[in-house]
Order: structure tokens, then sequence, then C-alpha cells
């Protein structure tokens, strides 16, 4: 048999790695966001705090962030449970491991942000100020659109790394692709075997995500493309 049995374990694990994948980048593309607007704001405090984020966590590696704020956060946890005499909480692998993932990959999608949000011309956003368009004008309708055509690039690099990112959630406790072929692996003796079973539905998340980076592309530049040539 092709998976010997495991195939609901896996189905199950391969569920969670995507949720997990789409979690961690809503809470990135939203951090992004925020620290991209901090990074060009003109208060000096918004752009060193923002500047010394994505410096902190583009330094440490991934897995020795999400160890500190994973434990960490599980000891700040039972020290408030222990205070108020609550039975102690466990913290879900799934939510910390999201929460954490958004986190560090929320300073990589500031600077792919800032960069886009500058490649903009000025004269764009000079034109909306002449139409008399409000600053959430201006950002809706010329600033926004015209960004993510830039970023869109960097945007698929950070989701293709992040999609890879999630295997160290394992490490935690969530069943995901690493884990159930990990398991299927030791339990069959066929260790190989499932390791090439997790990186083929990788590479099939992966292939699926550049196709629909591509049409996302091709939407963000129509009329660019014929005007250019």
């Amino acid at each position: 048999m092709f998976l010997q049995g495991y195939g609901a374990l896996i189905l199950e694990g391969t569920f969670a790695t995507i949720k997990l994948a789409l979690l961690s980048m809503l809470l990135a593309v939203s951090l992004g966001l925020i620290g991209a607007l901090a990074k060009l704001s003109n208060q000096r405090f918004l752009r060193v705090l923002a500047t010394g984020y994505t410096t902190l966590i583009r330094s440490v590696p991934d897995l020795v962030i999400m160890l500190l704020l994973f434990y960490s956060l599980q000891i700040l946890l039972n020290v408030f449970t222990e205070w108020m005499h609550f039975e102690q909480v466990d913290l879900n692998p799934f939510v910390a491991g999201g929460f954490t993932l958004g986190f560090i990959y929320g300073a990589y999608f500031t600077e792919t942000f800032r960069g886009a949000f500058q490649s903009v011309p000025a004269g764009q956003l000079e034109a909306a100020i002449a139409y008399g368009m409000n600053r959430r004008q201006i950002f809706v309708r010329v600033l926004f659109p015209q960004m993510m055509r830039f970023a869109l690039p960097g945007i698929g690099n950070n989701w293709q790394v992040l999609i890879k990112a999630t295997a160290l959630v394992s490490i935690i406790g969530l069943i995901d692709i690493v884990k159930v072929t990990q398991d299927a692996g030791k339990h069959s003796m066929q260790l190989f075997y499932f390791s090439l079973i997790g990186a083929l539905i990788y590479l099939a998340i992966t292939t699926l995500s550049n196709g629909i980076l591509m049409w996302l592309e091709r939407r963000y530049s129509a009329g660019v493309r014929g005007a250019q040539l």
C-alpha cells in the first residue's frame, strides 16, 4: 500500500501545515505593513522601534526565537496561573507556532513592504493630492495597489520560506507534515521513504503557491506591461 495505512494521519498533518502557514502569513503581512509604515514615519520613535524589531529578528535564528518565545510564554503563563491559583494551562502548539512565525516573518515583510512603498513614484501621490484625495483614499486607490505590484516578488519569496519554516513547529508538539511523516517512518522502519513523501507534499504546496502568485503578479501588472511595451 502506498502510504501503508498512514494516509489519514499524513492528510491531517498536511492540513495542519497549510492552516499554520496561512495564520502565520496573515499575522506577518499585518505586522509587515505596520512595520513598513513605522519605518517610513516622520516620528523618530516609530522608526527606531521598527528598526530594532527587524534588526533583532533577522539577526537571530528562527529556531532560537521560536524556543525562546514558546518556553518564555509558557513560563509566564505558569507563573500567572499559580499566582491566581488556577489550574496550569499549556500553550496550544498551533496557536503558539502561528503567532511566533507571524512575529518572525513580520520583520521580513516589513522590509519587503518598505522597499515597495518607496518604489511608488512620488508623482503618483502628488497627483492624488491634486485630485483632492484624503490620506485613506490615497492609500487604498493609489499607494497600496502600486505597492503590491512591487512587493509581490518579495511576498512570494517570503511565503515559500514561511511554508518551509512551519516544519520548525513540530519541535513544540504540533502534528504537522514533518511530525506525522517522521512518526510513520520510525514505526514502519522506512524513515527515508516517508521523509521523501513529506518532501513531495511540501513541493506540491509550493508549486501550487507559485501558480497563485504568478496569477496575482499578472493581475497587479495589468495595464503596466502593455504600456512598457
